[in-house]
């Protein structure tokens, strides 16, 4: 699936955040709590470097509690900072964000200067409304689709923090397929850039084989569809998605489906694990440990001739 997502204002967003980073004291690193890999801004691991980072999965009363939780502990791991995860529909749980700022940088205590944050992640994650929380009024601009923020803004919250909020920014090349498909999905990317029935062909999948109760429930299907499109031809006969002859419209059915999952109206779905990904990083490593193998050899084998020939000479 080719998407075109890196209009010029993530650019130059990408340009400011890496210009005020030396003035921030914490990141806070919004992801999808249905994709936490495939939300994380590999550029901004990049650019932060060794700068203290709290990971917030956020949305995560849309994913499945169980592999929330093996999240939070894979990212902590790894990183070696804190993760949690929160909900708008649990403002208690922003709200304590703040505490956890704080822990992570038990030396400013005392200081009298504030601790200067910025909210970093990709597009329609939930940064805004995450803000509007901290701050106890409505400042950053909301809505149910990306790219809603386009440039930074400094806010001052209780608690001696002050936020820098920042728009969306993805990056410019995804190397795992299966990641633009799930950003796709989930609405991290403008709808005008997918097209619909792939990514319900690929979603479609992926809950056959990890989720398929959910769809027997929302759907009222008596037997589970072999595959795919007879999984969407099941639904668009049952919201009436029919075209001329009676044959199933898919954009109208696939529309509806991604619809349906992105409003949680199939209940809680996580979409990726450590261990999956973990899989698919060494799959797609595969490929390129060959290449350069390969490359090598070539190397080496020019070394040779080079050799020869001068012991010709």
């Amino acid at each position: 699936m080719q998407i075109q997502w890196f209009p010029g204002h993530m650019h130059a967003a990408q340009l400011q955040i890496k210009e005020a980073l030396p003035k921030v004291d914490l990141l806070i690193e919004l992801l999808d709590a249905r994709i936490p890999f495939s939300s994380e801004n590999p550029m901004l691991a990049a650019l932060r470097g060794k700068k203290p980072c709290l990971k917030v999965l956020s949305k995560s009363d849309l994913a499945d509690p169980a592999r929330t939780s093996d999240w939070q502990s894979h990212l902590e791991q790894q990183d070696g900072g804190r993760a949690r995860a929160v909900s708008t529909t649990q403002p208690g749980q922003i709200a304590r964000l703040t505490d956890v700022c704080h822990k992570m940088l038990p030396h400013r205590h005392g200081l009298g200067r504030p601790i200067r944050t910025m909210i970093v992640g990709i597009p329609n994650v939930g940064k805004s409304t995450l803000i509007n929380i901290l701050a106890g009024r409505n400042i950053a601009k909301t809505g149910n689709e990306p790219a809603i923020t386009k440039r930074q803004q400094q806010i001052r919250i209780d608690n001696g923090i002050v936020l820098l909020d920042t728009p969306g920014v993805l990056w410019p090349n995804v190397e795992n397929e299966n990641s633009g498909y799930r950003l796709a999905a989930t609405g991290a990317i403008k709808d005008t850039a997918m097209e619909y029935p792939d990514v319900a062909y690929f979603v479609a999948g992926y809950l056959l084989k990890n989720y398929p109760e959910a769809l027997a429930a929302r759907y009222s299907l008596d037997a589970m569809p072999a595959d795919q499109i007879s999984l969407l031809d099941a639904i668009g006969n049952r919201r009436g998605c029919l075209a001329k002859g009676g044959v199933v419209d898919y954009d109208r059915t696939s529309r509806i489906f991604i619809n349906d999952l992105r409003a949680g109206a199939l209940g809680p779905i996580t979409f990726e694990t450590p261990e999956m990904i973990a899989q698919e990083t060494a799959a797609q490593q595969a490929p390129k440990a060959k290449k350069a193998e390969r490359q090598q050899a070539r190397k080496e084998t020019r070394r040779a001739a080079f050799k020869a020939k001068r012991r010709r000479q």
